[in-house]
C-alpha cells in the first residue's frame, strides 16, 4: 500500500469563512471515488479541549463517541463522512504543549532543551500521522483553523512544511479565501 497523503486546508482573511465545510466537501469527494478519508480538526487555542470555551465565544461543543469534546467541525466532518470520528481527529495547542511538557517533565527528552522546532512541531506531525493510522486512512484532511498570519498558527504551518518538505508528493496545501 502506497504512504498516506495529506491535505492541509487553511483560510485568510476572516475566522468562519468556510474552511471546515471546504474540509468536510473535500473528504466526501474523495470518499465517494473510493478513497479511505478521515479528517483532522486543529484549533489553535491553549485549551486542550473545547469544552471550557463559552458557545459564545467558540460556537457550539461537538462531543464524539469517545468523549472528547471538540470543535463543531468534526460534527460536519461526522456527518458528510458518515463517520463516528475519535480524539485523534482533534487538536489543540493546548493538547500538544501539555503533551510535549508532560514527555519533559518525565525526561522523555533525555536532558536536551525543549523547543519549539523540533518538538512542537515533531508532536504536531505525529499527531497528523496518528490520525491517518487510527482511521486507516489512505488521505487525511487536516484543516488549520484560524486564519494564516494569526501568530498562533505559526507552529502548525511550520510542521505543515516540514511534512512537505520531507514528503512533497505526499502533502498539499488548500488555501480559502474571501471573494466579494
Amino acid at each position: 500500500m502506497r504512504g498516506t497523503k495529506y491535505i492541509f486546508v487553511s483560510g485568510g482573511v476572516i475566522s468562519g469563512l468556510g474552511k471546515g465545510i471546504t474540509a468536510a466537501s473535500i473528504g466526501l469527494l474523495l470518499k465517494s471515488r473510493g478513497i479511505k478519508t478521515t479528517n483532522l480538526k486543529i484549533d489553535m487555542y491553549l485549551n486542550v479541549d473545547a469544552g471550557t470555551i463559552r458557545p459564545q465565544e467558540h460556537g457550539e461543543v461537538f462531543v464524539t463517541d469517545d468523549g472528547i469534546e471538540t470543535d463543531q467541525d468534526i460534527g460536519h466532518y461526522e456527518r458528510f463522512l458518515n463517520v463516528s470520528l475519535r480524539r485523534e481527529n482533534y487538536m489543540t495547542t493546548g493538547m500538544v504543549y501539555k503533551a510535549v511538557i508532560d514527555r519533559e517533565r518525565s525526561f522523555g527528552y533525555n536532558g536536551e532543551d525543549v523547543e519549539a522546532i523540533p518538538h512542537v512541531t515533531d508532536e504536531i506531525i505525529a499527531r497528523v500521522k496518528k490520525a491517518g493510522e487510527v482511521n486507516k486512512a489512505e488521505v487525511v484532511v487536516v484543516e488549520l483553523g484560524g486564519t494564516v498570519g494569526e501568530y498562533q498558527n505559526g507552529l502548525f504551518f511550520e510542521a505543515n512544511r516540514i511534512m512537505k518538505l520531507k514528503n512533497p508528493k505526499d502533502v498539499i496545501h488548500v488555501h480559502v479565501s474571501y471573494l466579494f
